[in-house]
């Protein structure tokens, strides 16, 4: 086993997706409570790279040393150019540029065991990652084959859980359980955020977030419209987001039956954090931005229709509020209570 000094460097290697990137943040500030003077950096997709530079060091707080990009799902669209190998080779320098005494892979793919394969390593250095699936969740066993040590997680197991399972064994500290406060983002970075702008919106607005990519997971959009009509005659605007054209035309299709309701203008992940943190409420399916809501502690309802509670429900809060199951979609009734709680 390596040798854990007080000042151990450390590199996280968590890619994607959205929710995936979000779920691993409570291991940094794990680490960190017990190694403060560690170095860590974090190799992230760099489409989620946003979603860490909250938590990047800085005067006053130490977080993450490091962001190191990875332009994996862009090269692949154009594998052959010589730009993309170019950028390949430019993120396998950054990459290499620190000796690491342990590397943390929490995602238990190839793309991400290659980048541990990629990255220095002191000579007894530990790269852990997982030994075995958890159900339901994405896992290719031949990742194993570029770990020393393997970590068998249980069958169920919650993302965050899952995370600290591995980085726990890795760095032979005792397990982390639910006991211990689970932390996303600084409380003064959350404070910080300033008003959206987006064109239309008005105070004080609930965001639903309707659409995800698989669509057994969706809601049925009458209860989005009967729920969208409950609010909107409270007084509260109803905000549908959309991603691509198919969900755009649904959200114009449920805005035309919620009165006062917006349909916005696309927004990116850095515009998110705004027009979440500045909402009344959050009601969406289980998909990467509801769990942004969650983690921004946030009141958010997260809606279960085709995939399981127990792998991402937001259990840190009390201003969360977790509905249906897989193969069990909540009521309208059940959301509503849930949507009235939490905004009285």
């Amino acid at each position: 086993m390596a040798n854990l000094d007080s000042s151990p460097k450390i590199l996280l290697v968590k890619l994607s997706s959205l929710g995936d990137v979000l779920h691993n943040l409570p291991i940094v500030w794990d680490i960190r409570a017990r190694l403060p003077h560690a170095q860590i950096d974090w190799v992230v997709e760099e489409a989620y790279v946003q979603l860490l530079t909250p938590l990047l060091s800085r005067d006053g707080f130490r977080g993450i040393d490091r962001i190191i990009p990875f332009g994996l799902r862009r090269w692949k669209k154009a594998w052959l150019s010589k730009k993309s190998w170019e950028e390949f080779f430019t993120f396998k320098h950054e990459l290499q540029k620190v000796n690491y005494n342990f590397i943390i892979e929490t995602q238990g793919l190839l793309k991400s065991a290659l980048v541990c394969y990629l990255a220095r390593k002191s000579p007894d250095a530990i790269v852990s990652g997982l030994a075995n699936a958890t159900e339901f969740s994405g896992y290719e066993p031949i990742a194993r084959i570029f770990y020393n040590q393997l970590v068998q997680v249980p069958f169920h197991c919650h993302a965050v859980d899952r995370s600290r399972y591995v980085a726990c064994s890795a760095l032979d500290l005792l397990l982390i359980s639910r006991a211990d406060k689970v932390q996303f983002y600084p409380v003064s970075y959350v404070e910080s955020i300033i008003d959206p702008k987006l064109a239309g919106l008005e105070k004080p607005y609930i965001l639903f977030f309707h659409s995800t990519a698989r669509e057994a997971k969706r809601w049925a959009n009458i209860n989005w419209i009967t729920l969208g009509k409950k609010l909107s005659a409270l007084g509260y605007q109803v905000v549908l987001p959309w991603g691509n054209s198919a969900e755009e035309k649904i959200s114009n299709e449920l805005a035309e039956q919620i009165p006062g309701s917006l349909v916005p203008n696309a927004f990116s992940v850095q515009e998110a954090f705004a027009v979440i943190a500045k909402s009344a409420l959050v009601i969406g399916v289980d998909t990467g931005l509801t769990h942004l809501s969650a983690v921004l502690n946030k009141p958010t309802i997260e809606i279960y229709c085709d995939s399981p509670r127990w792998k991402t429900e937001g259990y840190w809060s009390g201003r969360i509020r977790n509905v249906g199951d897989i193969k069990e979609p909540p009521t309208i009734d059940e959301v509503a209570k849930a949507s009235l709680d939490l905004l009285t």
